[in-house]
């Protein structure tokens, strides 16, 4: 029974999300603040849904809901829209808002229809520790910040080619400044690159202390320090370099992908990360 209505409550939220989306292009294509504001509150709705659907899960299970890559992709879609509604809110950029909810609504559709495995679930049950969950919960934090850093770097490359064509519109207009977009990419990456670093400095000990043996060239633990190599070559490029512009831009892109590969391959091929897939 459980089962059934958290299924007809993830179909409610879909259905409204896109709908939301939808709107959210509409404004995209015709600066319509109607369909604007009409798609902000249909997003809360599926906020503050999802927000239940989270506390009663860990009701139901007695722990944060992030042990398998099933409730993994529930939380980072949860922690995107939460963040796309505070930028609507505070820094009111439209255009980031729905590139932003379209990675959501795209994670929260895969949630929605992927199968729910027992064994995955026991699985979860038995390594749950503090120090995981932690683990775990920062990791996804992280991505969040790096999936709406990408975001704005997407954003100015669509700005600058705009410019370089001479295309002045409304749409040029409603992208904001490259200097803005600059901006909040590097800040989502200040914050993204320490959270990831705590991640795996917890993570890393807590396989040291729960494992019988550390496999140091498992393709998720390499996949994991190589992504965190990656954005710190962005921030030295930012900061050690003075780097800007363009260049930065399809470098943040390119690590995003990175980003992907690992949080759903790496998973996969892991030898010991078998709770997350």
């Amino acid at each position: 029974m459980f089962e059934l209505s958290m299924t007809r409550l993830h179909e409610v939220m879909l259905i409204l999300y896109a709908v939301s989306v939808l709107l959210y292009f509409m404004d995209y294509l015709q600066k319509d603040q109607k369909a604007n504001r009409l798609a902000f509150w249909l997003l809360t709705i599926v906020w503050v849904l999802q927000t239940i659907f989270l506390f009663l899960y860990m009701m139901r299970t007695g722990r944060f809901p992030v042990l398998t890559l099933f409730e993994g992709i529930y939380f980072y879609a949860w922690v995107l829209v939460t963040l796309s509604l505070a930028i609507n809110r505070v820094m009111r950029v439209d255009f980031t808002v729905f590139f932003v909810n379209v990675i959501g609504f795209t994670f929260m559709a895969i949630h929605t229809f992927a199968p729910v495995q027992a064994s995955t679930n026991a699985a979860a049950e038995r390594l749950m520790s503090e120090l995981l969950l932690i683990h775990i919960t920062i990791a996804i934090v992280s991505y969040a910040a790096f999936s709406v850093s990408v975001v704005f770097s997407i954003l100015y490359l669509l700005q600058y080619r705009l410019l370089k064509k001479k295309k002045w519109g409304q749409k040029l207009q409603r992208i904001t400044d490259l200097s803005k977009l600059e901006k909040g990419s590097v800040i989502l990456n200040i914050i993204g690159f320490p959270l990831l670093l705590l991640s795996l400095i917890l993570g890393v000990q807590w396989a040291v202390i729960s494992l019988p043996y550390m496999i140091w060239y498992d393709v998720k633990i390499i996949g994991s320090f190589l992504l965190l190599g990656i954005y710190g070559v962005f921030l030295y490029r930012r900061f050690g370099r003075g780097e800007s512009g363009r260049t930065l831009a399809i470098f943040n892109t390119m690590a995003f992908l990175c980003l992907i590969i690992n949080f759903l391959l790496g998973s996969r091929l892991s030898s010991f990360h078998f709770w997350y897939s």
